[in-house]
């Protein structure tokens, strides 16, 4: 298993900021606008009859396209200072 990132490090000794992230995460991933993202994605995978079954992730392209991705490569993309290598 991959050694814990260094945001993941300081969340699990700190008790008080790691509940302080997930009151902001919920409220932001309950957001109209997260939903809707979500359910791009969930349409997308349904119409390519993928969803529930595992496998890759629907990424958006620079131009707005969604293609099939693996997990690992989509979900790592934020490039180095939040700059993304997006292609």
């Amino acid at each position: 298993m991959a050694a814990k990132s260094r945001s993941a490090r300081y969340y699990a000794s700190n008790p008080k900021a790691k509940a302080k992230k997930k009151k902001y995460d919920t409220k932001y991933h309950s957001t109209g606008e997260r939903k809707k993202y979500r359910a791009e994605l969930n349409a997308a995978r349904k119409k390519r009859k993928i969803y529930g079954k595992g496998g890759g992730d629907m990424s958006h392209t620079r131009s707005g396209k969604l293609v099939r991705e693996s997990a690992s490569k989509n979900r790592a993309r934020n490039g180095a200072n939040g700059k993304s290598t997006k292609k």
